[in-house]
């Protein structure tokens, strides 16, 4: 830190209580001059040679027969105006960061120039402003920010102004070429250390000079960040980065702090100031995740329309970046449930259409630039379905959380961005458990999301044994089932024919499965039985050339578990009555699975015990 010292005589100022200042002296003293609450008793000479504002104010006075002068709306207060006198008698003055705008300030309201007194004060701390704080990298930032207790007088001075030009072009100054020292936080430690210039041999990192920023206020930080992206040799990255820290320094983490009513407009001023920052590069700068935390910052304190709208459409172009917990934000009304569901569709919205209006735009000729480019678009999709899916799984909890909204969530999301169902189908199972009471139709809205060609053999499996599903979606699963297991049964079958699989460990695999799973006694039969005529033919002459075992052997092997078996004979039996009675059922029908038919005089149901006392397990 800089200092600068003037006059030779030792200080002679007495305090007489907290508002009387005077000076030791053997003259009396002729002049009272008031400044704010506090009195000085001095000399009218030393202060009359070096001051044209005290001349007109002492004559003014004797005219009106008084030795009293009162002073108001002083610049820097008592403390400056003593500065001053000290300057006046001649007496040694301390000129720091800290206090030398005040004493300018002050100067310049006492007129104290050239032309009443070469070398007077004006002319002395404008020297040591240009020669020595303007060039101190700290030295610049603690007179900045000394310079808002003295609007408008340090503005009109342009004081701020040369300043802010100072930092400014330090920050672009080449990291090799920066021999100050400066604040700086190492990742990974808690605090900041001050990195001295003397016997540095290391070169500075490229955000040195991001942590003392952050100690200016929110206006005189945005000016100074203005002068920075003005130059035009910072890039949109080290701008966000330094936008993130001054956000994480200033904006409390706790909701009671961010939301108190003596500092939400502060907090609403400041947010609104990092996203009127943000690098004019949507695409790069900031992280999404940041994005998001200033979004909820800016809906838990009120942040206008149009500062929100800024940040979802830059939010829309990396929202597959984000995480489900970045994406839990407030709702704006208790009504609304506990996350704005609504917003999340909006910018899923968003970044779905950006996406399909990049791939049907003009890519470049080379054909490798443009399977990057497919390829990215393809990766950033899928990322999307697992984040909505992964979401609607953590929302669906939500009791207040309507059946419309989420449906609506999950359709925003293309067909490409979910090749397995597994999450959404967890996501739907969620919202089931949560709100049991849900009407059928409802039920049916919900699951008919799920396609259950595109369930993992594992989630197939734990929706055989749901019981909030609808029978109509388990039976769907149980025919997929059947379809897979039997395409990967014929997969094993060698091409030479045989009646024995190529892997003898598919046998003791049936036998291990026949002995845990105990055989319905008919049940095999009234399976193959319930086929339509053309299916068995079709898969007998399947089977005709290659020496392989039937259908009906085949589909011994597909063993389920003794609950699934147990539906599919209900759910045939049940087709067979329909045949003769013409009535439909819940089972009948379905949109992802071809129809079955069976022949009316061929079923024979057995008696079985009703679905509605299934137990089930979920594994």
């Amino acid at each position: 830190m800089k200092f600068m010292k003037l006059g030779s005589k030792p200080d002679a100022f007495q305090s007489d209580g907290a508002d009387v200042r005077y000076v030791i002296s053997d003259l009396a003293t002729d002049v009272i001059v008031h400044v704010s609450e506090v009195k000085f008793y001095l000399h009218k000479f030393p202060l009359l040679s070096k001051s044209s504002k005290l001349q007109r104010l002492v004559i003014k006075a004797t005219e009106e027969g008084t030795d009293e002068v009162h002073i108001d709306g002083f610049p820097g207060g008592a403390t400056a105006f003593e500065i001053c006198a000290k300057f006046c008698y001649g007496m040694v003055v301390t000129l720091s960061p800290h206090n030398v705008v005040a004493a300018r300030c002050a100067a310049e309201f006492l007129e104290m120039t050239e032309d009443v007194d070469k070398g007077n004060l004006i002319f002395k701390i404008d020297v040591f402003i240009n020669s020595s704080i303007l060039r101190s990298w700290k030295d610049s930032i603690i007179v900045l920010q000394s310079t808002k207790a003295l609007l408008p007088w340090s503005e009109e001075l342009k004081v701020i102004g040369r300043c802010i030009d100072a930092i400014a072009s330090k920050t672009s100054v080449d990291p090799a070429n920066v021999t100050w020292s400066y604040s700086h936080s190492r990742k990974g430690m808690s605090c900041t250390e001050i990195v001295e210039s003397t016997g540095r041999t290391s070169i500075a990192p490229k955000d040195w000079w991001v942590e003392d920023l952050c100690e200016l206020d929110v206006d005189l930080y945005k000016r100074v960040m203005v002068a920075v992206k003005s130059k035009g040799r910072m890039s949109p990255e080290l701008i966000g980065e330094a936008l993130k820290a001054y956000a994480v320094r200033w904006l409390p983490d706790s909701y009671d702090a961010l939301v108190a009513e003596d500092y939400m407009r502060r907090n609403q001023c400041l947010v609104e100031t990092i996203i009127w920052l943000l690098p004019s590069d949507k695409t790069s700068g900031c992280s999404c995740r940041f994005l998001l935390k200033l979004l909820k910052v800016a809906i838990l304190v009120g942040a206008g329309q149009h500062v929100k709208e800024e940040l979802m459409r830059r939010i829309s172009f990396q929202l597959h970046k984000a995480s489900v917990k970045d994406l839990l934000l407030p709702a704006a009304s208790p009504s609304d449930g506990a996350h704005d569901v609504k917003l999340v569709h909006n910018l899923v919205q968003r970044f779905v259409a950006r996406t399909a209006m990049s791939h049907n735009g003009g890519f470049v000729e080379k054909s490798d630039d443009k399977m990057i480019e497919l390829n990215f678009e393809q990766e950033s999709t899928l990322a999307l379905g697992e984040l909505v899916d992964g979401y609607l799984s953590e929302v669906a909890s939500d009791p207040d959380l309507s059946l419309s909204t989420f449906v609506e969530l999950a359709t925003a999301v293309p067909e490409a961005a979910r090749p397995v169902h597994d999450s959404l189908y967890s996501a739907v199972d969620a919202y089931l458990k949560e709100h049991p009471n849900i009407s059928k139709a409802d039920k049916k809205k919900i699951c008919g999301l799920i396609d259950v060609k595109k369930l993992s053999t594992d989630a197939s499996m734990h929706a055989t044994q749901n019981d909030r599903l609808p029978l109509r979606l388990v039976v769907q699963v149980l025919f997929f089932q059947q379809l897979r297991a039997g395409s990967s049964n014929a997969l094993a079958l060698p091409d030479g024919g045989g009646h024995t699989c190529a892997k003898p460990i598919m046998k003791d695999q049936s036998d291990i499965c026949e002995r845990r799973i105990p055989r319905h006694p008919n049940s095999l039969n009234k399976q193959a039985t319930s086929l339509s005529a053309r299916e068995v033919e079709h898969r007998k002459s399947e089977h005709r050339g290659g020496g392989r075992n039937s259908f009906k052997d085949q589909l011994g092997g597909f063993l389920l578990q003794s609950r699934s078996r147990r539906i599919f004979d209900k759910i045939w039996s049940s087709k067979g009555q329909q045949g003769e009675n013409g009535k439909g059922s819940e089972t009948s029908g379905s949109s992802q699975s071809p129809p079955l038919s069976a022949k009316p005089a061929d079923v024979k149901p057995s008696p079985l015990p009703p679905l509605r006392n299934r137990r089930y397990s979920v594994s």
